[in-house]
């Protein structure tokens, strides 16, 4: 297949906000792949590229040669260029690297090289989520999507079924041969979020919950076969070598066979949670002297399979029993309760000891794997503040021509300093209108961020702080969307970095 075919179907992802009209061009790109390059076209429209590392990234892309004329490159004369690129390494490798992200990006058309850039930097943007390829691939195999859906959750991966599904004979029995495996990780369930305990319990109807704390860790997922255990991230990575501490927890477990799900984290000597980039640079590293100064501890919340027994269809209740029964003190605490009160005053302690909110779950539903279900839904404690604008990026894709990206900062004496950025939480209406806004209080614009006057206070809701040394301040926003403009207030009434800095728990 022409990789020019790909790259039109990805521009028109990128300018269509109506699903069904994405799942069609989905649909109609996949019954015109050929068998052998369906792998990498259902990796590309998801967005990736099937290498984990080729050596290029945004930097590389600063300087592309300009654009083909007409369209030469194929999907799988592309992906053999990123394996080559993959495999370069030791003196010269950098000069070759150049030579063929050259070729590649100078071969190709404008439109394709949108493309590659996207796939390059992993910021494709076309909409083109997971589920929604998954739906596709169903109607253009002519399977149910129930069917697509259980199998990647077992695969852990849309490629191989996407494979398993538009090549075989028969693509049910194929997608059936997708089953749990010990060693082999499955898509993680996600929760929903509510904004309090109230709107969670309203949604999750009548009878008995049970409710989380929500560990500010990285979620985990352990398998166990014999003495052989792997850990897992959310993402599906394997940082087995990196945690030994998890490892010997779950080898001390009084079953041979094993697949939990977790959470770990650095606790400090109060049993507090320390903050969680220690957590995530713990995890990150093998470096012996990071890991002798923080241990990672493990918490399990979920089994998915025990000594033989797929615990995937079960209730939850089912299912902790099972976790209760292997994995005692490393259990993450709950509450089981009718009593929505109950659930709040549970909500206050949890926060109030330091972790991050709560996950409220439906008692008999099953592990949807993959799926963020209506039967998980998280609650945390909203803070928010109000802050200036110091600048705002373009925006890219479905956002092209609008002013999208914005640049936060508190008060600091009489200047202001940064705390980080976003776009989430935007409406079109408040796209265009700040779009508008901005223009009239521009200072600067390189063509990529234009500087404004410090004059338009946001109110700005976060999940927490963080230690950053990115920012001037020492500090950056986890998780920052905004919730409106506040005409009502002026740059001078904006929270400060004293207060910004209380709220973390610093002087």
């Amino acid at each position: 297949m022409l990789l020019v075919d790909l790259a039109t179907t990805s521009s028109a992802l990128a300018t269509t906000r109506s699903r069904l009209a994405k799942r069609a061009l989905l649909v109609d790109l996949l019954r015109r792949t050929p068998p052998e390059d369906v792998g990498i076209v259902s990796r590309y429209l998801g967005g990736q590229l099937r290498q984990r590392r080729t050596g290029l990234g945004w930097r590389s892309l600063t300087s592309l040669p300009s654009p083909a004329a007409d369209p030469s490159l194929t999907v799988a004369g592309v992906d053999a260029v990123f394996e080559q690129m993959s495999r370069l390494e030791g003196p010269g490798s950098v000069i070759s690297r150049n030579a063929l992200a050259a070729e590649l990006f100078g071969a190709a058309t404008a439109d394709e090289q949108r493309l590659l850039g996207g796939l390059v930097t992993g910021e494709l943007r076309q909409g083109s989520l997971d589920a929604l390829l998954l739906d596709a691939v169903a109607e253009a195999a002519g399977v149910p999507p129930e069917v697509v859906r259980r199998a990647a959750m077992l695969a852990g991966d849309t490629e191989p079924v996407a494979v398993a599904a538009l090549t075989s004979p028969d693509p049910v029995a194929a997608l059936a041969g997708f089953t749990l495996t010990a060693g082999r990780p499955v898509r993680p369930m996600l929760a929903q979020s509510a904004p309090d305990v109230d709107g969670a319990w309203a949604s999750l109807g009548p009878g008995p919950v049970v409710v989380d704390s929500k560990l500010d860790g990285i979620r985990i997922q352990v398998h166990r076969q014999g003495p052989d255990v792997s850990v897992f991230t959310r993402s599906l990575d394997d940082i087995t070598s990196r945690v030994p501490e998890i490892v010997a927890v779950v080898q001390a477990m009084p079953a041979s066979t094993l697949v939990l799900d977790g959470e770990a984290l650095a606790v400090g000597p109060d049993g507090r949670p320390r903050p969680f980039q220690e957590t995530a640079a713990r995890s990150a590293t093998k470096d012996a002297e990071v890991a002798a100064v923080t241990t990672l501890t493990p918490f399990f919340f979920d089994a998915l399979h025990v000594d033989g027994v797929d615990l995937l269809d079960a209730p939850l209740l089912r299912r902790l029993d099972a976790l209760d029964t292997v994995a005692g003190a490393s259990v993450v605490h709950r509450l089981v309760t009718s009593d929505v009160t109950e659930a709040r005053d549970y909500f206050a302690a949890v926060v109030a000891a330091g972790q991050e909110g709560v996950v409220i779950k439906a008692a008999d539903a099953p592990y949807e794997a993959g799926r963020r279900g209506a039967a998980w839904i998280k609650v945390k404690p909203r803070h928010t503040l109000d802050l200036v604008v110091l600048a705002v990026e373009r925006g890219s894709g479905r956002r092209q021509g609008l002013l999208s990206n914005i640049h936060l900062g508190a008060r600091d004496g009489d200047g202001f300093v940064m705390l980080g950025k976003t776009f989430k939480g935007m409406t079109d209406e408040m796209l265009a209108w700040q779009t508008e806004r901005f223009r009239e209080l521009q200072v600067s614009d390189d063509d990529w961020v234009v500087t404004v006057r410090p004059e338009q206070v946001v109110e700005i809701a976060f999940d927490g702080l963080q230690t950053s040394t990115r920012y001037p301040g020492g500090l950056a926003l986890r998780f920052a969307r905004v919730v409106r403009y506040r005409d009502d207030k002026t740059a001078a009434e904006a929270d400060t970095i004293v207060t910004v800095r209380a709220l973390a728990g610093l002087r």
